[in-house]
């Protein structure tokens, strides 16, 4: 058995760093990778997910382009699309390689499991530490369908190894993986149906937020099945066929499961070192990532932290620190987040009905996105931009913002909000005209009675 400083299971966004900053001080670092280095975020999230809607939005607005007076046959080359995406995260991926070899970080491409007390086995090395991280995130979690199992269905894990455009998508979920890639592959040609078991889509969005995405999609050509189940999944000839419980039946020669996340836990064998999971499987932290277990730390989506990067990224600036004593927690930061449909979702802090349950005397104001000069002379029509504030103090607590580029303009809020402003510091901003950003003060002055 060897021994090591720190030992760090899983190399997503919060445990590079942690592992290459450890090494750099001096200690010795293990690092377990079952999979391929960088997470999610490198391999099959952010990074390639938003590689691939830079082309699928580039042709998107060409069609779009019409209500302008600009006509434009789109022609999409599948291949060199996906090649592009695939270039990019290799390269990234590269670059983590390296990372970690100039840190001297020891990686150990291996399940990891553990065998006892902060002592962890992949691959038949068995290593123990003082310190360990626990990082091994989240993956699609498959919905038990008869007829399913064994077919070549697609997660996000495997969308972007895709060599041919489907002629037909047929999408299961209504959250934001299945939203992005269903209209990624909608503007690059695909017949798409999105089959969505309630009645909405984003049901942990405002209810506007949910009709204004629908609408976009259907203007995408989508079709979006509402209050239905699959009830049976039926694979042959290249073809999928789902059987819904209306009825129904929908063909595709692909088909997208995007219906939850589950955590990386299951191979971990954490009551080897007296480490707890929740229900759900989720390791169970304190506000301060410590587990049941002294001196084991879970940080990021396995700790059921909010599944962002920079979430992620943050977990690990919050664990150094407060490994060196300081006094951080795991929610101790705005957060804010954003969505890749076109419009985009753009969201920080509470919406009204979240203020509304902590108790909170919140009132809100909402901007159409038709009243925004900008908005008007590009042919915005669809979103919104919304902000909330307590009534008492006059603090910004939350904004949703539906809109070209709102994952961009929402960082205003995110930066007022950390610095405790007040509504009244952006309604007396004199923001750039004819700009998407002119209209937060405009926003603002909504409260003005």
């Amino acid at each position: 058995m060897e021994t090591a400083d720190v030992i760090i299971i899983g190399s997503g966004q919060g445990g590079v760093p942690l592992a290459a900053d450890f090494a750099k001080e001096g200690r010795k670092v293990v690092l377990f990778e079952r999979d391929i280095l960088g997470g999610s975020c490198i391999n099959y999230g952010c990074t390639p997910s938003k590689a691939f809607l830079a082309a699928a939005h580039a042709a998107g607005r060409v069609r779009q382009a019409k209500d302008l007076g600009i006509y434009a046959q789109v022609e999409v080359d599948f291949p060199a699309v996906m090649e592009r995406v695939r270039s990019i995260r290799n390269s990234w991926h590269q670059g983590v390689d390296k990372r970690l070899h100039e840190a001297g970080v020891r990686v150990v491409y291996a399940e990891a499991s553990f065998t006892g007390e902060r002592t962890v086995t992949g691959s038949n090395v068995i290593v123990q530490a003082p310190l360990v991280v626990i990082n091994t995130g989240t993956s699609a979690a498959i919905p038990n369908i008869p007829g399913l199992a064994g077919t070549p269905y697609l997660t996000n894990r495997n969308f972007f190894d895709l060599q041919k455009l489907p002629p037909r998508l047929l999408v299961i979920g209504a959250g934001y993986i299945s939203l992005e890639l269903g209209q990624g592959l909608a503007r690059l040609g695909s017949e798409t149906h999105i089959i969505v078991r309630g009645s909405r889509l984003l049901d942990h969005e405002e209810p506007d937020v949910s009709e204004t995405l629908a609408e976009a999609l259907k203007r995408d050509g989508i079709q979006i099945h509402f209050h239905v189940n699959t009830e049976k999944v039926i694979y042959n000839d290249n073809v999928f066929t789902l059987k819904l419980d209306n009825g129904q039946e929908l063909q595709g020669e692909a088909l997208l499961i995007a219906t939850g996340r589950k955590p990386n836990t299951s191979a971990l064998n954490v009551v080897a070192t007296g480490v707890e999971l929740n229900e759900q499987g989720y390791v169970k932290v304190d506000e301060q990532f410590r587990t049941t277990c002294s001196d084991v730390y879970a940080i990021a989506d396995v700790a059921q932290q909010p599944a962002f990067t920079h979430v992620s990224w943050e977990d690990y600036r919050r664990l150094k620190a407060i490994l060196r004593g300081e006094n951080r927690t795991r929610n101790d930061r705005v957060l804010g987040y954003a969505i890749y449909t076109e419009p985009q979702v753009g969201r920080v802090g509470m919406t009204i009905a979240n203020a509304h349950e902590k108790g909170i005397n919140a009132r809100y104001v909402t901007l159409p996105m038709s009243d925004i000069a900008r908005a008007i002379e590009w042919g915005h029509d669809l979103g919104f931009y919304r902000m909330v504030i307590d009534t008492e103090t006059d603090q910004i607590l939350g904004a949703t913002l539906v809109g070209y580029e709102a994952a961009e303009i929402v960082h205003v809020f995110l930066s007022l909000m950390e610095a405790g402003a007040t509504w009244q510091l952006l309604e007396k901003s004199v923001h750039i005209h004819p700009t998407y950003g002119e209209a937060l003060p405009s926003l603002a002055r909504l409260f003005i009675e």
